[in-house]
């Protein structure tokens, strides 16, 4: 079982390094790491950490990272965003950007790739026969690299697309392995630019976002360093943009800049 000072030790690492907060995640830190330092022959927490701080390839900071970041998502999750989205936000992207044909939207809570993919099946579905004449490439962005490569491989099991309407899973997916599993089309794959980006390194876009999803990464950040993610995510966007969080997430009412559409939506004033 993790120490009290083990824990203190990778929950500030992992803090000072990406801002998640697990100081309140004790049992869910030794879960996560316990069979892993068993199979790979390290005494103790310290130990294991030794080696985390001493290797420069980095590959153990890496697999630290990839282990204590939760990646539960799924297709059709908090579905009534996607449906604002198509009825109220794409609407007003395609009236500003009439002359330049320029969509900008940023996933950076990518995962293994649903909740980007859907994005991109929005955008599609929307822009119809007109997509072509439109550059409406979706950057996906997240922390860990399992993960990524997972989102780029774009597999899925049959079970995960239960929810999603039959003509979307015909169109967008190629059955593969006599049924058993899904593929992601070649054709939606380009839509979706995946990157790995730390959410406490400055932003590099160099023109801003008509679109930010965050959905369900609040949860992983003291207020503090909240309320400076906030701030930069308020920065990336263009005026009259929108940021969608997680339907339990919340942002606080008295130092938050974005109007408050409904609990998890948000607009930039403009």
């Amino acid at each position: 079982m993790i120490t009290n000072e083990e824990f203190l030790r990778i929950s500030s690492y992992v803090k000072q390094r990406y801002g998640i907060d697990l100081s309140q995640k004790k049992v869910i830190v030794n879960g996560r790491l316990e069979n892993h330092l068993k199979s790979g022959g390290w005494k103790n927490y310290n130990h294991f950490m030794d080696d985390v701080e001493k290797d420069k390839s980095g590959s153990l900071e890496k697999m630290l990272v990839d282990l204590l970041t939760t990646n539960h998502t799924y297709f059709m999750r908090e579905f009534e965003h996607f449906d604002y989205f198509k009825k109220e936000v794409l609407p007003w992207i395609k009236k500003k950007e009439s002359g330049r044909k320029d969509v900008r939207v940023w996933c950076g809570a990518a995962s293994t790739g649903e909740e980007p993919y859907m994005i991109a099946m929005v955008l599609a579905d929307f822009f119809g026969l007109e997509k072509n004449q439109w550059d409406m490439k979706l950057l996906a962005t997240d922390l860990s690299t399992g993960v990524l490569q997972q989102a780029m491989a774009g597999v899925y099991n049959a079970d995960q697309l239960t929810k999603m309407p039959e003509s979307w899973k015909r169109h967008f997916f190629k059955a593969i392995n006599n049924g058993s599993q899904y593929k992601v089309t070649d054709e939606l794959k380009q839509q979706v630019i995946f990157r790995k980006f730390n959410l406490m390194d400055p932003f590099p876009f160099k023109r801003k976002m008509h679109t930010i999803f965050m959905r369900n990464v609040m949860i992983y950040f003291d207020e503090p360093t909240k309320r400076v993610l906030v701030q930069k995510i308020y920065d990336a966007l263009e005026p009259g943009g929108y940021l969608f969080i997680g339907t339990t997430e919340t942002l606080d009412r008295g130092s938050t800049p974005f109007k408050i559409i409904q609990p998890s939506i948000f607009r930039k004033e403009g």
